[in-house]
């Protein structure tokens, strides 16, 4: 199996420069995958990133960061359209670097939490429905698929379980699946292990985080039931460590990065690159 690092765990937002420096340290410690972050179109080139990962060797994931003002819904027709819009160009640049997938909270703003009764969820699931129909066919045709992941509850109230999210995107096109992250599934499932298995027909994304957002393996996940659910799906996409730096005061709040998460940055990549080798195999 394919292990990845996101370049969050350095650098926000990542550039061309980042990344033509990041890339060699990842080849040489043993990664097979770079998760590049998109959080504002032209922040990097995707043909560089194409031609950097190239040289390298190294294959690519693409993170969506759902910033204030992406809605798809429970919101007015000019930003949904405009999110609509970035989803569609962030499908481009999968593409353009190889990426199998577009990933990440792929539904409402990260942060964005209210309450929200029964009758609101189902319209507003009918709502994302809608309003990601267009942006999945577009998917379909170019063959990369949509990953939508479940967050915390302090991060999202509309998406935090894998029923949620699959009861969400029911009715929606194969290109659309889900994106799961230990992090998220340690907080939010009864059953850990068992919300891998139950999201596994349309698992087309994972991330490996520790429960503090550390490296994988130094915590108290339950790693051996991530394993064996994980096998028991049939995925074969990349595994990918994310994490984030605290130098970025936007993507530290975001992330509630409140302290170091490991010796170094390097470690939480290179120590749960070793963990994970050791688990998957």
């Amino acid at each position: 199996m394919k292990i990845g690092a996101n370049t969050w765990i350095w650098t926000s937002p990542l550039t061309d420069e980042r990344l033509a420096q990041l890339a060699p340290r990842l080849r040489d410690w043993g990664f097979d995958v770079v998760e590049l972050p998109v959080e504002q179109l032209g922040d990097w080139s995707a043909e560089r990133a194409a031609e950097v990962l190239a040289e390298h060797g190294l294959g690519a994931s693409i993170a969506v960061a759902m910033a204030p003002g992406r809605e798809l819904c429970g919101a007015d027709q000019e930003t949904i359209a405009s999110t609509q819009a970035f989803l569609r160009e962030c499908l481009v640049v999968a593409k353009t670097v190889g990426a199998g997938a577009i990933a990440g909270p792929i539904y409402t703003s990260t942060g964005r939490t209210w309450r929200i009764t029964p009758e609101d969820r189902v319209r507003l699931y009918a709502e994302l429905r809608e309003s990601l129909a267009p942006v999945a066919d577009f998917a379909g045709e170019l063959g990369v698929k949509i990953g939508l992941e479940p967050l915390v509850r302090y991060e999202t109230s509309l998406c935090n379980t894998v029923e949620q999210t699959l009861e969400a995107i029911d009715g929606l096109p194969g290109s659309v699946g889900l994106l799961l992250d230990t992090y998220h599934a340690n907080v939010e499932e009864k059953d850990f292990a068992e919300s891998f298995r139950l999201g596994g027909p349309r698992l087309v994304h994972v991330h490996a985080s520790a429960n503090d957002r550390g490296a994988p393996g130094a915590d108290h996940i339950d790693w051996d039931g991530f394993r064996d659910a994980l096998a028991g799906t049939g995925y074969d996409g990349p595994v990918v460590i994310e994490s984030f730096t605290a130098d970025n005061e936007t993507i530290a709040t975001a992330a509630s990065v409140w302290r170091p998460l490991a010796e170094t940055q390097d470690a939480i990549a290179v120590d749960g690159l070793k963990f994970l080798r050791g688990l998957l195999g």
